[in-house]
């Protein structure tokens, strides 16, 4: 496996990342919310990659896993900037993004800050806007952003609750793209559970819909949670790979 290297995004702040060279266009995963790339899904797209062949990158966004910076400090549009940074940097040719959650909310930015670079998009359990459909802010909410500076949720998937700040809140109204054509023209496969609990499938819909691209193609999985990480899913994330990059 590539060692972790930390690469300057700019601004002194430098980001974990690992690359695994190969033939392309770069399979680059974008982990979801308080993810980094030591996920399940992460770590098996760079051993399938490895095992194949193909180029691979993987990063942590600022302020999370082992990259530097402020968690606090993260919004969609900056962590996207992160990924635009890596991607540059030690990937500069095609590009197969693949978002997890909100990761799919970051890949869509990372697309759209230069689509000729796009070989094709595949989303798992694909998030944008999560903060219009997903997190709903009571008074008692507003009053921890105005004055600590963020606001808490239980989380399924981790011992600490999910840490919302003030600034991934305020960036992310300009950041939503649902309530538009989302203007990407190349391969879309979106990749969904049906049982999911925490981003519901009809998103996915919704994305399918706003792509302006006419190559898109939504697989339900029946039964299939948020995470979509059992040996089936796996299994159907790398036949989505061999299908738009064989």
């Amino acid at each position: 496996m590539p060692e972790i290297q930390l690469l300057d995004r700019g601004d002194g702040v430098r980001l974990a990342t690992r690359f695994q060279p190969g033939r392309g266009p770069v399979l680059m995963f974008l982990p979801g919310y308080m993810s980094d790339m030591s996920g399940t899904k992460a770590q098996h797209l760079l051993r399938w990659a490895a095992a194949t062949g193909r180029a691979c990158l993987l990063l942590d966004y600022s302020g999370c896993g082992a990259s530097e910076g402020e968690f606090d400090n993260g919004s969609i549009r900056r962590w996207a900037a992160d990924a635009k940074a890596v991607a540059d940097a030690l990937a500069p040719g095609p590009l197969l993004p693949v978002g997890s959650s909100m990761g799919g909310w970051i890949m869509l930015h990372l697309a759209l800050s230069d689509p000729s670079r796009i070989h094709a998009l595949v989303g798992i359990a694909a998030a944008p806007d999560f903060t219009r459909w997903g997190l709903s802010l009571d008074a008692a909410d507003v009053e921890r952003l105005a004055h600590q500076g963020f606001t808490t949720r239980p989380s399924a998937y981790a011992d600490s609750p999910y840490r919302y700040s003030r600034t991934l809140v305020e960036d992310a109204e300009g950041a939503c793209l649902l309530s538009g054509a989302v203007p990407l023209d190349c391969p879309v496969r979106l990749l969904h559970g049906e049982a999911d609990p925490d981003v519901p499938w009809q998103v996915s819909q919704q994305l399918m819909g706003a792509l302006r691209s006419t190559d898109v193609q939504l697989t339900l999985v029946k039964g299939g949670d948020h995470r979509l990480s059992a040996p089936s899913d796996l299994a159907l994330l790398e036949q989505t790979f061999e299908s738009l990059a064989p």
